[in-house]
């Protein structure tokens, strides 16, 4: 239990929202796509910011798997630790539970767990960004795409999976689909922004 509630509060420490307030003084979601993620902050912020908040926000994941296995967690128990790291990113309890949708965290969660196959959904899902330039499709297919992948491994390959694993990238590619679903009726429509499209107005000034 103490892996989870650990993995809560490491997820609710909103680092678009930190860099936001203390180097641009803007409250990141009052901008944008309203979102405090990474996606948002290289729209609001620039590139410089957006990778230092794609990075941080994939070392919570990453930790967050890494303290429950320190502790002697069963499986099951860091999988929760991983749905927890992942909800506090989304519903910060730090940041009046609004926070971002939980990509680079799932990512770095993915990738302490599964990380073949993490690596194998990664590498399709850029592929499906560098072609369309939606970053919410691409985040989509990299978590649908996990338990897939993990039933392909254990079928052609003969791998021994962990039934939590999957059970969990099933959960992950839920929430992740679930906090995209405004995303994809743009898509569906045609009107959903495009990584490097411009954006109108201009973006807040860091502070020196």
């Amino acid at each position: 239990m103490a892996a989870i509630l650990i993995g809560y509060l490491l997820g609710s420490i909103s680092f678009s929202m930190i860099i936001g307030r203390y180097f641009a003084g803007i409250d990141i979601r009052d901008h944008g796509s309203g979102n405090a993620g990474a996606t948002n902050t290289l729209r609001v912020l620039g590139p410089k910011w957006a990778a230092t908040v794609l990075l941080l926000d994939l070392m919570k994941g990453v930790f967050a798997v890494l303290i429950a296995r320190w502790i002697g967690a069963t499986d099951t128990f860091v999988v929760l630790t991983g749905v927890a790291v992942i909800a506090g990113h989304n519903w910060p309890l730090f940041f009046n539970f609004r926070g971002g949708k939980g990509v680079a965290t799932t990512i770095g969660v993915m990738f302490s767990l599964l990380p073949l196959e993490a690596t194998a959904a990664a590498i399709i899902g850029l592929i499906v960004l560098a072609f369309t330039r939606y970053v919410s499709l691409g985040s989509m297919v990299f978590a649908t795409l996990i338990p897939l992948l993990i039933v392909l491994a254990e079928t052609m390959f003969d791998w021994e999976i962990s039934r939590a694993y999957l059970v969990f990238s099933v959960v992950a590619a839920v929430m992740t689909i679930w906090r995209h679903r405004a995303n994809i009726g743009r898509i569906a429509k045609g009107n959903e922004s495009k990584l490097g499209a411009k954006r109108q107005g201009q973006q807040p000034s860091p502070r020196a």
